[in-house]
């Protein structure tokens, strides 16, 4: 789930292809309860540059406690060049 979702924040800022994972770790702090329970994952692009992008996840358990937390780093360099990207499509307007 965390390479999912650093992948995910990545795309959201329009890289059509999210480029390849250098980084990811998941830090466990509580239970997220039994089988069949769900958990709630909230993931940011902390950073997005032209080389690297960094995204961190937490995951929450019906109590709205943290129960994980995760990092993600992303080199994107080469994916920049892709045709199908809309990064200019999603840049603020000024």
């Amino acid at each position: 789930m965390t390479d999912l979702g650093g992948s995910l924040a990545v795309a959201s800022r329009g890289l059509f292809a999210t480029g390849v994972s250098t980084d990811l770790s998941v830090t466990y702090l509580n239970s997220g309860g039994k089988v069949g329970d769900k958990l709630q994952a909230e993931v940011t692009c902390d950073k997005f540059g032209k080389t690297m992008a960094f995204t961190s996840i937490r995951f929450t358990n019906a109590q709205n406690q943290l129960v994980a937390r995760g990092s993600h780093t992303k080199y994107v360099a080469m994916a920049w060049k892709d045709p199908n990207n809309i990064t200019d499509e999603l840049k603020p307007e000024k």
